[in-house]
């Protein structure tokens, strides 16, 4: 897999600081956002962050409870219209409708420049219990080397809610970032097996993450994927 080296392709870390301080007012203004664990968050250098995604604000929950600006990797979907104008502009990275391939090319580049990533790997809002992950954020983390921190954020989509409703003024949600992960990573084999090992480490990490932090917030999953509710 070829990297990007045009630098007009890759997201700035200026991009991702604004919103990170735009998406921390969200957090504490708009709602009410408890972050636990924010430093097993570097403040320098690269990492990998990755949680359960339930609901339409997750990436900028996250953003704002994070120590620095994070560059998330979003759906294509998002990037179109003035929606997909300020995401760019905020550092995110998109997903094209041919596929990750280049998300994950750009997302490579940003931790070997240092900087602070965000995958969902589930791949799209469900129900946040991480049973089944997408492989790009394990073939981040053993190309880049960089530490996964695993993540839960609670809260921001309840039992019966869709997936696409934006949760109501001051609703309390809880974010907590694990201790990175420290992947067991046999040497000597191909590097298609190292990345199969990793994405079940990681699965396996957030899975226990996620039941962790309900037991330790009272918030339910909302159980369902949200997709077929409406309002």
């Amino acid at each position: 897999m070829n990297r990007t080296k045009d630098p007009q392709r890759v997201p700035q870390r200026w991009q991702a600081a604004w919103a990170h301080v735009v998406a921390f007012i969200c957090d504490h203004v708009y709602l009410r956002t408890k972050v636990v664990g924010r430093a097993n968050v570097p403040r320098r250098g690269p990492a990998i962050l990755a949680g359960n995604h339930t609901g339409l604000v997750d990436g900028p929950v996250v953003l704002g409870a994070a120590p620095r600006g994070v560059h998330f990797i979003m759906k294509f979907s998002l990037g179109q219209g003035l929606g997909g104008a300020i995401l760019r502009a905020a550092g995110q990275v998109p997903v094209s409708a041919a596929g990750g391939r280049q998300a994950l090319r750009t997302c490579l580049e940003l931790l070997e420049r240092g900087q602070l990533v965000g995958v969902f790997p589930e791949g799209s809002r469900g129900n946040g219990r991480m049973e089944e992950i997408k492989a790009g954020v394990a073939w981040l983390a053993v190309n880049s080397g960089a530490p996964v921190i695993p993540f839960a954020c609670l809260g921001t989509r309840r039992r019966g809610e869709a997936a696409s409703k934006f949760p109501p003024p001051r609703r309390k949600l809880y974010i907590e970032f694990g201790p990175p992960l420290q992947l067991d990573l046999a040497g000597g084999v191909p590097r298609h097996d190292q990345i199969a090992a990793a994405l079940e480490q990681i699965r396996q990490a957030l899975a226990d993450q996620v039941e962790a932090a309900v037991a330790a917030s009272g918030i339910e999953l909302p159980g369902d994927s949200g997709k077929g509710t409406v309002g």
